[in-house]
C-alpha cells in the first residue's frame, strides 16, 4: 500500500521554504565538499531521497536535495545526496527513467526497519536511521545534527578509473576501517549520475521539465566489514551504454543490516 503523493504537496512545499533558510542558518563555517576520509574532511551524512518522476509532490523535493548539496548548510558536515526513483509510480502514466526495482526494494525494507505502515514519495532518510518529516524544520535539523554528532568509520574510494569501452567499466578499490560495532555491516556501492534533466511527456508531471542529482544507475552490496576486520576490496562495474564518466559519481557507505544506520561514507567523481 503507498500514500498517494498529491497528499503532501503543499506541506511540502511549506517545509521546503522553511526548511533551508533555517537548515543554512545553522551553518557558521565555510562549506566544504571534501571527500570523507580525507584529511580535515568532514563529517559524511548520507541523504538519500527516494522519489519520482511520476509523483507530482517530488520535484520539490528534488529541488530541496539539490540545494542541500549545493550550499552544505550543515557546518562540520559533508552532505552525501543519493536521489533513488523507485517503480511504483511507473503504471500512472509515465515511466520514470531512472526508476530501478532494487531501490523500491530498499526503500520497503527502510519501512519495515523504521516502523512505516508503507512506502511514499517524496521520502528523505538520513544516515539510515531517520526520516525528515514534511513541514517540521526543527525537526529536520535536529536529525542533521544528531548524524552528524556519531561517531563514522572512515570509508575511502581509491584508485577509480573509467574504462569507456564497450560496455564500459568503472573500477575501483574501497577501503572501510573496522566497525565500531559488535557485529558486522555490509558494504554498498552505488553510481550516480551528478546531473539528469527529463521532459516529462505524461502523468501527474506531464508537460514539466524536471532535473535530479545524484540520480542512482546502480546499488550494489559489494562486501561485509566483519567484526574485528577492516575491508578492503577491488570493484568493477558495468556502466549503462552511453554512460558519460563525466557525469558520474561513486558513493560508498558501510551500513548496518536491516538496512539500519549508515556507519561511514565517502563520495567521488572519477573524473575530476
Amino acid at each position: 500500500m503507498f500514500r498517494p503523493c498529491s497528499a503532501v504537496v503543499s506541506a511540502f512545499a511549506i517545509w521546503l521554504c522553511s526548511v533551508l533558510p533555517a537548515t543554512v542558518a545553522w551553518a557558521q563555517a565555510p562549506q566544504g565538499r571534501a571527500t570523507a576520509g580525507s584529511p580535515g574532511a568532514s563529517t559524511p551524512i548520507l541523504v538519500e531521497l527516494f522519489t519520482s518522476e511520476g509523483c507530482s509532490s517530488c520535484p520539490p523535493a528534488d529541488v530541496l536535495v539539490e540545494k542541500l548539496e549545493s550550499v552544505q548548510p550543515v557546518a562540520g558536515a559533508q552532505l552525501i545526496v543519493l536521489s533513488e526513483h523507485v517503480t511504483y509510480w511507473d503504471h500512472d502514466g509515465w515511466k520514470d527513467p531512472n526508476s530501478l526495482q532494487a531501490v523500491t526494494d530498499r526503500q520497503s525494507s527502510y519501512e519495515s526497519a523504521l516502523g512505516e505502515r508503507d512506502s511514499y514519495t517524496p521520502q528523505i532518510i538520513v544516515d539510515g536511521a531517520s526520516t525528515i518529516r514534511v513541514g517540521q524544520a526543527q525537526q529536520s535539523e535536529d536529525v542533521f545534527n544528531r548524524a552528524k554528532a556519531a561517531p563514522k568509520l572512515s570509508v575511502r574510494i581509491e584508485d577509480v578509473k573509467v574504462d569507456a569501452g564497450a560496455p564500459g567499466v568503472l573500477h575501483a578499490r574501497i577501503h572501510a576501517d573496522e566497525s565500531p560495532e559488535k557485529h558486522s555491516a555490509d558494504v554498498y556501492v552505488a553510481v550516480a549520475l551528478n546531473h539528469v534533466e527529463s521532459q516529462v511527456l505524461r502523468g501527474e508531471n506531464g508537460g514539466r521539465r524536471l532535473t535530479h542529482v545524484a540520480v542512482v544507475q546502480q546499488l550494489v552490496k559489494v562486501g561485509k566489514v566483519e567484526k574485528g576486520r577492516s575491508f578492503d576490496q577491488e570493484v568493477d562495474l558495468k556502466l549503462k551504454p552511453g554512460a558519460d564518466p563525466k557525469n558520474l559519481r561513486l558513493v560508498a557507505f558501510v551500513q548496518e543490516q536491516g538496512p539500519g544506520k549508515v556507519l561511514g561514507a565517502a563520495l567521488r567523481n572519477p573524473v575530476n
